[in-house]
């Protein structure tokens, strides 16, 4: 099997050419090409291709963390250190962008298979459709939270989204479409993959019905449509409703999760980052002491180093990039937010309670029984910064958050002495396109301030 497998996933195995050519794809022409289902489905279980390379530019010029000045200097790749300071400086390496994009190219590769196949009433036949489509969404979905500007309705017409993709063609042009085309795209995929995704999965590399829910949760949240996200977390958590009691857990692992966990919806992870490494990254101090003392995160979260804390609370139960997959837990607090928002507040205050059981010493908390909208929605979003540290997630969250005033929030950084700053609604949050997808393709790149 594994002989079968590496030689339909060394198709799209694609080599640095030109961007016009699939973005900077480009694959070996003398390869076999798949024809059948079951080769679909041995391209769709490629989980170095399908579930990791993911962005991390994001969490990189977020304020989770910090560095010193020396850990910068220290850092070889020159485009993490200028995303750290949130430069201007064009971005040399491409794996960010390659990266989902050969993920969708994947995906469409399947789903051009499948299309071509006379067995497509089939159960197998269906789940392998659906998977494909939620692995485009879900790749667009990361190169957007990373690369595009913050979503705002009113404006998303005229704002520059992504190029999309739909077909294996290499020879399509790349040109980016609208913000809010992209999302619908988006939107698109996961409707029509939570249409046919199963209950479980087969292989724990891939979604099932409860990710697909979650999937468009968390889209919708960012696209600040807080009903929609309310009533796809409900779906997702009425499938799988399995949340970690913390209490059982050993904080003094060095690793206390696994991938395999009973949270995990969907597993993903980013590319490789030095910043965000242990040996760099030292956690936000403010956030650190966010923390109270009976707070389980606190010691499972993070772990003493010499001139810091280190993050090693990572649901891919690795040091190998950070998890951007989907979890029970941020369905519950994305639940929670919607809740709070559209003036539902027992529901609310019911999933903070219930949260809080499971992340704070046994008998510890006091529950809450009665309060305004705006103190529960503070509690929330206070959880979910807790929660979802090295996540991916706090990025988006940025972006969306501070297009309201009361949580608008202005980012620093000092290197040797020098301050540098991202105030909110800046354009830099659409981080810079590499610049050899610019160059070759000629598409736009993202404007500055």
């Amino acid at each position: 099997m594994f002989k079968k497998l590496f030689k339909w996933i060394a198709v799209p195995c694609l080599l640095l050419s030109s961007c016009n050519n699939y973005l900077d794809l480009k694959p070996d022409a003398k390869m076999v090409i798949p024809k059948t289902l079951e080769d679909c489905e041995l391209l769709l279980n490629d989980y170095s291709t399908m579930n990791t390379k993911y962005p991390s530019y994001g969490e990189v010029a977020a304020d989770n963390y910090y560095l010193t000045s020396s850990s910068w200097k220290a850092i070889s790749d020159i485009d993490e250190r200028n995303v750290y300071i949130w430069s201007d400086e064009p971005i040399v390496l491409s794996i960010q962008w390659q990266g989902p994009y050969k993920a969708i190219y994947q995906a469409n590769q399947i789903l051009s298979v499948l299309a071509a196949l006379e067995d497509g009433s089939s159960d197998r036949w269906k789940v392998c459709n659906a998977g494909a489509h939620f692995f485009r969404a879900f790749a667009m979905q990361q190169l957007m939270n990373v690369f595009t500007s913050p979503y705002n309705k009113e404006t998303a017409t005229n704002v520059l989204g992504l190029p999309i993709k739909l077909s294996p063609n290499l020879d399509d042009r790349s040109i980016r479409s609208s913000l809010e085309e992209t999302c619908l795209q988006i939107i698109k995929d996961y409707r029509l993959a939570v249409s046919g995704l199963p209950a479980h999965a087969q292989n724990s590399g891939l979604p099932n019905r409860a990710a697909g829910h979650a999937a468009l949760a968390r889209l919708y949240l960012g696209m600040q449509d807080y009903e929609t996200p309310f009533r796809y977390a409900d779906s997702s958590l009425a499938l799988q409703p399995m949340l970690l009691d913390y209490n059982t857990l050993n904080p003094n692992a060095s690793l206390p999760f696994s991938r395999s966990n009973g949270e995990v919806l969907f597993p993903a992870t980013s590319s490789s980052s030095y910043a965000l490494g242990q040996s760099y990254a030292r956690i936000d101090t403010t956030l650190y002491n966010s923390y109270a003392t009976n707070d389980l995160r606190r010691s499972l979260f993070f772990r003493q180093m010499a001139n810091g804390m280190a993050f090693k609370g990572s649901y891919d139960g690795s040091l190998s990039g950070i998890f951007v997959g989907l979890s029970t837990a941020e369905m519950y607090l994305t639940r929670a937010e919607a809740a709070a928002r559209l003036g539902l507040l027992d529901l609310s205050i019911d999933d903070l309670n219930y949260f809080k059981t499971r992340r704070y010493k046994l008998g510890s908390i006091i529950p809450i029984e009665s309060a305004n909208i705006e103190t529960v929605l503070n509690e929330v979003l206070q959880e979910r910064r807790k929660e979802l540290v090295f996540r991916g997630l706090r990025w988006v969250d940025l972006k969306r958050l501070n297009q309201e005033p009361g949580f608008a929030k202005t980012l620093t950084r000092t290197i040797d002495e020098k301050s540098y700053t991202l105030n909110p609604g800046s354009k830099k949050y659409a981080i810079l396109i590499p610049q050899v997808a610019i160059q070759e393709s000629g598409m736009s790149q993202n404007v500055r301030d």
